[in-house]
């Protein structure tokens, strides 16, 4: 007589708990942290359970979805969007400071103004630093290098919301007026 065997389930009774299913068959879960190409913090989102169970938990990007997960998040979303809003705040400042003020460049230049070089962000960033205003080269947006003297106005970008204007004067040099 053939005996049957006993096949112990894998996770009977080590307190395994199954991750909830969403209405597609994936499993639920709230994002911690913006993961490319899924979602942004506080999302709910449906994944494949293995996703899940070997990046997204493990990694510490998501958690499983609970009321009180979900309102940790949102308090701490809320302090970002406060911290946000005072940024913007001092960007604005910072952006009317600089619409008041103008950078003045010395360059060498011929008889008929054209630069024997050319001034571009890093000369005008070297300028305002000067004024305690410090930016970084990919904030001056300007359309070629200014390669003539004479006033420009330049579009300084600090944030997507905040931009202005610097009026920029490229002078000849002082050496070049004494010849």
């Amino acid at each position: 007589m053939v005996q049957a065997k006993t096949v112990k389930r894998r996770h009977e009774g080590s307190g395994f708990k199954r991750l909830p299913k969403g209405p597609n068959g994936g499993i639920e879960l709230l994002l911690i942290q913006t993961v490319d190409k899924l979602g942004k913090q506080g999302d709910v989102v449906e994944v494949r359970a293995g996703y899940a169970n070997n990046y997204l938990l493990p990694q510490g990007l998501a958690t499983i979805l609970t009321e009180h997960h979900k309102r940790m998040v949102d308090k701490h979303r809320e302090k970002l969007e406060q911290l946000e809003v005072a940024r913007i705040k001092s960007l604005k400042d910072m952006a009317n400071h600089i619409s008041n003020l103008s950078a003045t460049i010395e360059a060498n230049a011929n008889d008929e103004g054209h630069l024997y070089g050319s001034v571009g962000a890093i000369e005008i960033i070297g300028e305002l630093k000067k004024h305690d205003v410090h930016l970084l080269p990919d904030q001056i947006r300007l359309e070629g290098v200014l390669k003539e003297l004479g006033l420009y106005t330049v579009k300084v970008k600090l944030h997507k919301d905040v931009e202005t204007d610097l009026k920029v004067w490229v002078v000849p040099s002082v050496a070049e007026e004494d010849q």
